[in-house]
């Protein structure tokens, strides 16, 4: 098991981007027989994921052993790829996955991106980011060696070229919120997810998880109340008292 590193800004896995369809196609040819050493190796060997160079192949094995854990928190996210999730319902789960481990992406997403999509701003540029990112220490966040300037506005654009990926942004250089939904599916393995680490059903509705999908709390409620009317799961409310059933008992089933 590796050291907690929860708490580091990597510039490089930021710069390098989402990896959404790179990530997809390792873990859809994982074997769970190997070791993720194991698993690399045979990624950098076989590049059967397509890879233009041998630079970026590397890169992609490097942010992939750097994100996950595929024998442990993220052996669900794997399983779905392995069995042809739908991309658009991996998606989401894949960005939930990340931020277990990706300090300055979720910290974006939850404290600098939602409180800009509530604040109703239209237009985003990477040089707003700057007060933000030269904050980092001050939220918990350390990073590994000093950043230059170029750096700096590296992981600006990168952090909004993420957040594009994964649909939440719209544009090139200058970006706007899109109309982003997140999908049924995904809802309910978040759901699960969740329970497992948070155990109540109030603060799942209260985590600030739904804000990287642009969700606050009435969001989530509202959503609980639909697939509850369609016996999609149970979410029963009477005065403070919240029972929540779901329709699997874990995220991996």
């Amino acid at each position: 098991m590796r050291a907690p590193r929860a708490s580091v800004a990597s510039s490089f896995t930021l710069i390098k981007g989402a990896m959404i369809p790179e990530t997809y196609a390792v873990f859809a040819a994982w074997d769970f027989e190997r070791s993720r050493r194991e698993n690399l190796s045979r990624l950098r060997e076989e590049n059967f994921i397509g890879a233009s160079s041998d630079t970026w192949l590397r890169d992609v094995a490097w942010v992939i052993n750097r994100r996950f854990e595929p024998h442990g928190r993220d052996r669900a996210l794997i399983l779905l790829a392995k069995r042809g999730c739908d991309l658009e319902v991996w998606r989401p789960l894949l960005l939930w996955h990340i931020t277990r481990d990706e300090f300055l992406l979720r910290d974006f997403l939850l404290n600098w991106l939602f409180p800009a999509y509530v604040a109703g701003a239209f237009q985003i540029r990477p040089e707003e980011l700057r007060d933000y990112l030269e904050g980092i220490d001050k939220r918990g966040g350390t990073t590994e060696h000093a950043w230059s300037e170029m750096t700096i506005r590296r992981v600006a654009a990168g952090l909004l070229k993420i957040a594009a990926d994964f649909r939440l942004l719209e544009g090139s250089v200058v970006k706007g919120f899109s109309s982003y939904h997140l999908p049924e599916s995904s809802f309910l393995y978040l759901l699960h997810a969740m329970y497992e680490d948070l155990g109540s059903p109030q603060k799942i509705i209260e985590s600030h998880d739904w804000r990287m999908f642009l969700m606050r709390p009435a969001d989530v409620e509202h959503e609980l109340l639909r697939l509850h009317q369609f016996r999609k799961l149970d979410y029963q409310v009477a005065g403070s008292l919240v029972q929540l059933t779901l329709p699997c008992a874990s995220s991996d089933e």
